[in-house]
């Protein structure tokens, strides 16, 4: 059977395209068909590790997950993962390719059409139906020569669209007719509908605007969905997530976790923030790591050294040292954890001029960065509890010291991370483990918190489940279907 694609864009970033597109994957699987998500070019420093050997973005591990199928590199084929203000790695087939400015890439970039086009046939060919996610939106015309993410891909691989417009934010209608009114005309006659995302109250008050919209645009509204609060349950890509999720429920138990300002797999705290018993805290630019926390996360980061500097500009380092002192427990995840030694060494400039950097001391360890990147999924048992957990590595740099003959966790005979010798200060390259309900039981209790059971990956697919259901109930899903493009 011919696989039938269809893609999602939106009017801005953060506007719900990844969602909706892990609830029709996870909608129309289903419906028993073979379904794939598929996103050409991806901007994230939130990154999974595939079966397959290589990463992601997290979005498209996610919909992999709704579709019940593994994830693959194919299903996200360029990621950029940024290092600087200026500049990303750049990740192709699931493989770093190349460091570039931005300038550099956008200048080069069309010749990584050719490894999407590969890509999205790959995974056209397991499916019956693709759903393809945008990135950004096809309305910033700045970017239009040479696009790989958005209208540009569309037309290669002769892909009908949907637009989706985020109504909470407000401005829906002027940013759903705006994209429409400055596309050119080849651009505009690939997008077939629109859908309306995020809406609180009733539907009916927003029926003028509706027939605006489909005068306007002369195309149909796909649907209006309410905004689907079990979305918190679901793995969130874009940082910006950050900002409307500062703190999480108000347990006794106060995680405070640095909001490095290349934070990179946060994600991991997710489990964390679905226990009632503790109450996680992202502790902003500007702010003292609160006095009442009982547990300091450093989580990952893209760039070791430049946020290594940036936490002691904001007098963290300070801060941490003083919550030692008073018993505080400090967890470091990969780049955290690399931090958290005595001394960070990047020889080859990877992230940067080459030079080193004083860590924080806290562990008797030191990271030298090397070029070649560590992409592992790894199960193991941590050491202190003897719980099994589960993860994934990503990481550049090997890590060694006194401190790492106290392992977090042996990795089949190989040992992962190091504690300090006084216990409080621990380091893990281990991304993902809280999603282990038996080891996060087991960590938390240690430290006093209490634990509920949660079992976490159960609480992920029955969102999902609620997800597609709920999107089954607002669109037109024969319609959308309908729509839908042999490739």
């Amino acid at each position: 059977m011919t696989a039938r694609a269809i893609m999602l864009m939106g009017t801005g970033s953060d506007v719900g395209k990844s969602l909706i597109a892990a609830g029709l994957c996870r909608a129309f699987a289903n419906r028993g068909m073979k379904v794939r998500p598929f996103k050409p070019q991806n901007m994230s420093n939130n990154a999974a590790v595939t079966e397959d050997g290589g990463e992601i973005g997290r979005a498209q591990a996610l919909q992999a997950r709704a579709a019940r199928v593994p994830a693959s590199v194919h299903m996200n084929p360029v990621l950029l993962k940024p290092e600087t203000a200026t500049g990303a790695q750049v990740i192709v087939q699931g493989q770093r390719a190349a460091t570039m400015t931005a300038k550099d890439y956008f200048r080069n970039r069309p010749q990584f059409m050719p490894a999407i086009l590969d890509s999205f046939h790959k995974v056209a060919d397991e499916a019956d139906l693709v759903i393809v996610e945008g990135a950004g939106s096809p309305g910033e015309i700045n970017l239009r020569d040479g696009d790989l993410a958005n209208m540009g891909f569309a037309h290669a691989a002769h892909l009908p669209a949907l637009l989706v417009g985020d109504i909470h934010r407000g401005g829906v209608i002027a940013s759903i007719a705006g994209t429409f009114h400055i596309l050119p005309p080849e651009d505009r006659a690939l997008l077939k509908g629109f859908i309306i995302n995020k809406f609180h109250g009733d539907p009916d008050l927003f029926s003028e605007g509706k027939a605006f919209l489909e005068r306007e645009t002369q195309t149909p509204c796909l649907g209006i969905v309410p905004y689907f609060p079990l979305a918190s349950r679901l793995p969130a890509e874009d940082a910006v997530a950050l900002e409307e999720a500062l703190s999480s429920a108000s347990g006794a138990f106060k995680i405070s976790v640095l909001r490095l300002p290349r934070i990179a797999n946060f994600d991991d705290l997710d489990p964390l923030r679905q226990e009632p018993g503790v109450s996680v805290h992202f502790v902003q630019s500007g702010e003292a790591i609160p006095a009442d926390t009982r547990l300091v996360i450093i989580p990952g980061s893209k760039s070791t050294m430049a946020d290594l500097a940036a936490l002691r500009r904001e007098g963290w380092d300070i801060d941490l040292a003083s919550h030692i002192r008073r018993g505080g427990h400090v967890l470091g995840l990969c780049g955290g954890y690399q931090m958290l030694g005595r001394m960070v060494h990047d020889p080859e400039g990877l992230e940067g001029p080459a030079g080193s950097a004083a860590g924080l001391g806290h562990l008797d360890v030191e990271t030298t960065l090397l070029p070649e990147k560590t992409l592992t999924r790894a199960s193991g048992r941590h050491v202190a509890s003897g719980a099994l957990l589960e993860g994934y590595e990503i990481h550049l740099g090997h890590t060694d010291g006194a401190d790492c003959a106290r392992p977090f966790s042996m990795i089949g005979n190989r040992a992962d991370g190091a504690f300090s010798a006084n216990g409080r200060v621990a380091g893990t390259y281990l991304h993902g483990c809280f999603s282990s309900d038996q080891f996060r039981s087991a960590f938390l209790a240690a430290l006093g918190a209490e634990t509920s059971g949660l079992t976490y990956d159960h609480a992920v697919d029955a969102a999902l489940d609620a997800l597609a259901q709920h999107l089954e109930a607002h669109l037109d899903m024969s319609r959308i279907l309908a729509l839908a493009e042999p490739v």
